[in-house]
Protein backbone atom coordinates (compact mmCIF):
# COMPACT_ATOMS: atom_id res chain seq x y z
CA UNK A 1 0.00 0.00 0.00
CA UNK A 2 1.04 3.63 -1.04
CA UNK A 3 0.56 6.66 1.57
CA UNK A 4 0.81 10.11 1.61
CA UNK A 5 1.58 11.48 4.83
CA UNK A 6 0.95 15.32 5.63
CA UNK A 7 2.79 17.08 8.05
CA UNK A 8 2.37 21.11 9.25
CA UNK A 9 -0.50 23.14 8.39
CA UNK A 10 -2.38 24.95 11.52
CA UNK A 11 -3.22 28.69 12.29
CA UNK A 12 -1.29 32.17 11.03
CA UNK A 13 -2.50 35.68 10.73
CA UNK A 14 -2.33 37.10 7.77
CA UNK A 15 1.23 38.02 6.59
CA UNK A 16 2.47 35.09 8.02
CA UNK A 17 3.78 31.56 7.06
CA UNK A 18 3.84 28.40 7.21
CA UNK A 19 5.53 25.26 5.27
CA UNK A 20 3.51 21.97 4.37
CA UNK A 21 5.64 18.66 3.96
CA UNK A 22 4.55 15.59 2.71
CA UNK A 23 6.12 11.64 2.54
CA UNK A 24 5.65 8.97 0.58
CA UNK A 25 5.68 5.45 1.80
CA UNK A 26 5.56 1.91 0.97
CA UNK A 27 5.72 -0.06 -2.13
CA UNK A 28 6.04 1.94 -5.51
CA UNK A 29 8.43 2.34 -8.53
CA UNK A 30 8.80 5.93 -9.10
CA UNK A 31 7.31 8.95 -8.03
CA UNK A 32 6.68 11.23 -11.26
CA UNK A 33 4.84 14.25 -9.86
CA UNK A 34 4.01 15.65 -6.72
CA UNK A 35 2.03 18.71 -5.82
CA UNK A 36 -0.72 20.23 -3.39
CA UNK A 37 -4.42 20.92 -3.76
CA UNK A 38 -6.89 22.86 -1.34
CA UNK A 39 -10.30 23.00 -0.69
CA UNK A 40 -11.77 25.61 1.15
CA UNK A 41 -15.81 25.02 2.59
CA UNK A 42 -18.23 25.11 -0.22
CA UNK A 43 -15.93 25.40 -2.90
CA UNK A 44 -14.11 22.85 -4.77
CA UNK A 45 -10.55 21.27 -4.67
CA UNK A 46 -8.20 23.20 -6.83
CA UNK A 47 -4.48 22.81 -7.63
CA UNK A 48 -1.75 25.10 -5.60
CA UNK A 49 1.34 23.66 -7.18
CA UNK A 50 2.99 20.81 -8.86
CA UNK A 51 6.17 19.92 -9.26
CA UNK A 52 7.60 17.27 -11.79
CA UNK A 53 11.22 16.52 -12.83
CA UNK A 54 10.96 18.90 -15.82
CA UNK A 55 7.96 21.69 -15.10
CA UNK A 56 6.54 23.44 -12.09
CA UNK A 57 2.89 25.09 -11.65
CA UNK A 58 1.28 27.53 -9.49
CA UNK A 59 -2.09 28.99 -9.28
CA UNK A 60 -2.34 32.70 -10.18
CA UNK A 61 -3.23 33.08 -6.78
CA UNK A 62 -0.35 32.01 -4.72
CA UNK A 63 2.40 32.93 -7.71
CA UNK A 64 4.91 34.61 -5.69
CA UNK A 65 4.04 33.56 -2.25
CA UNK A 66 4.35 30.00 -2.17
CA UNK A 67 7.10 27.82 -2.96
CA UNK A 68 7.29 23.94 -3.66
CA UNK A 69 9.88 21.71 -3.54
CA UNK A 70 10.70 18.08 -3.71
CA UNK A 71 13.87 15.51 -2.24
CA UNK A 72 13.59 12.99 -4.90
CA UNK A 73 15.86 10.66 -2.98
CA UNK A 74 13.64 10.93 0.21
CA UNK A 75 10.03 10.48 -1.66
CA UNK A 76 9.03 13.83 -0.23
CA UNK A 77 7.80 17.06 -1.09
CA UNK A 78 7.27 20.49 0.75
CA UNK A 79 4.88 23.85 0.17
CA UNK A 80 6.63 26.84 1.98
CA UNK A 81 3.66 29.13 1.93
CA UNK A 82 4.34 32.94 2.73
CA UNK A 83 2.41 35.89 2.94
CA UNK A 84 -0.78 33.83 4.12
CA UNK A 85 -4.02 35.35 2.95
CA UNK A 86 -7.43 34.66 5.22
CA UNK A 87 -8.56 33.36 1.30
CA UNK A 88 -5.55 30.99 1.62
CA UNK A 89 -7.72 29.19 4.69
CA UNK A 90 -8.82 25.29 3.49
CA UNK A 91 -7.90 22.06 3.53
CA UNK A 92 -4.57 21.43 2.22
CA UNK A 93 -3.92 17.90 0.05
CA UNK A 94 -0.88 16.20 -1.06
CA UNK A 95 -0.75 14.34 -4.51
CA UNK A 96 1.13 12.34 -6.25
CA UNK A 97 0.97 10.39 -9.40
CA UNK A 98 3.00 7.03 -8.28
CA UNK A 99 4.37 4.07 -10.64
CA UNK A 100 2.97 0.78 -8.49
CA UNK A 101 4.04 -2.80 -9.03
CA UNK A 102 1.22 -4.30 -11.06
CA UNK A 103 -0.41 -1.52 -12.49
CA UNK A 104 0.61 0.05 -15.39
CA UNK A 105 1.07 3.65 -16.04
CA UNK A 106 0.75 6.26 -13.19
CA UNK A 107 -1.55 6.02 -9.84
CA UNK A 108 -3.25 9.04 -7.98
CA UNK A 109 -2.63 9.25 -4.47
CA UNK A 110 -3.89 11.52 -2.16
CA UNK A 111 -3.10 12.56 1.57
CA UNK A 112 -5.58 12.97 4.30
CA UNK A 113 -5.56 16.61 4.27
CA UNK A 114 -4.29 19.14 6.81
CA UNK A 115 -5.94 22.39 8.04
CA UNK A 116 -4.35 26.01 7.11
CA UNK A 117 -6.25 29.00 8.50
CA UNK A 118 -5.28 32.14 8.11
CA UNK A 119 -7.12 35.16 10.28
CA UNK A 120 -6.81 38.56 9.46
Amino acid sequence: QVQLVESGGGLVQAGGSLGLSCAVSGMFRSVYSMGWYRQAPGKQRELVALISSNNTTYADSVKGRFTISRHNALNTGDLQMNSLKPEDTAVYYCYADIVVPGVPGYKDYWGQGTQVTVSS
